[in-house]
């Protein structure tokens, strides 16, 4: 059996365009999984704070946040969400900005990490990034994560010591490390197999172009090897 190939993706809780591509890439991955021979692929989220100066409890919307940290006009900032709004439809996600409360996603990050500790970092990924982006639901509070930890089989106490000791800040941190030598600025990035890097919410069949190629790639080399 092959090698299993890894996709590293680097996103933020708050990115719009991270839940987007992370449902493209689900898409991509069902389009190539019926293929002849297809290997086994691994996906691991990895931490990038997009805005870490943000407060846990910011005091407006979201198109408050936007026009006071971008400095954009409300009027363009509202262009912007509702555009983005029709791509996410498009990718079967109902985003609802007017419902989301804007905050620090640190505490989030460290919960993704408790997570995939306890094998279900993936569960838990798409959890607080539906809680955030089409639930309205608060990601930056203990007590709150603490509630969509347990949603995803979690076991709450245990949940509540790793955030109230910052037991995975570390890891948080050595993820933004990673993320600056790979020379990432801006999410999502995905690094597939090592090899390829892919910026941004590109549509499922840029990921199946990858695949498919990184397959061909695997075929050649172990046919050459065959024949040595």
């Amino acid at each position: 059996m092959s090698q299993p190939i890894s996709i590293d993706i680097w996103s933020d809780i708050a990115c719009p365009w991270c839940y987007i591509g992370k449902r493209n890439l689900e898409k991509g991955l069902e389009a190539v999984a019926g293929d002849d021979d297809a290997p086994e692929v691994t996906v691991t989220f990895h931490s990038f704070e997009l805005s870490p100066d943000t407060p846990v409890d910011f005091d407006g919307d979201e198109i408050d946040f936007l026009a006071g940290h971008k400095g954009m006009p409300r009027d363009q900032v509202e262009q912007m969400l509702s555009n983005v709004t029709g791509v996410a439809q498009n990718a079967g996600l109902e985003y609802r900005f007017d419902l989301l409360q804007h905050t620090n996603t640190v505490k989030a990050h460290e919960l993704l990490h408790f997570a995939k500790a306890e094998g279900v970092q993936h569960a838990m990924e798409e959890r607080l990034m539906s809680a955030y982006f089409t639930e309205g639901k608060h990601v930056g509070r203990i007590d709150d994560l603490v509630e969509l930890a347990a949603e995803v089989g979690l076991d709450a106490d245990r949940a509540r010591e790793a955030l109230e000791s910052s037991r995975h800040l570390p890891d948080v941190r050595q993820d933004q490390d990673q993320a600056r030598a790979y020379g990432i600025q801006g999410v999502p990035f995905f690094v597939i197999d090592g090899q390829y890097g892919i910026s941004g919410a590109q549509p499922p069949a840029a990921f199946e172009n990858v695949l498919r190629d990184l397959w061909a790639k695997r075929d050649e080399a172990a046919e050459e090897s065959a024949a040595v």
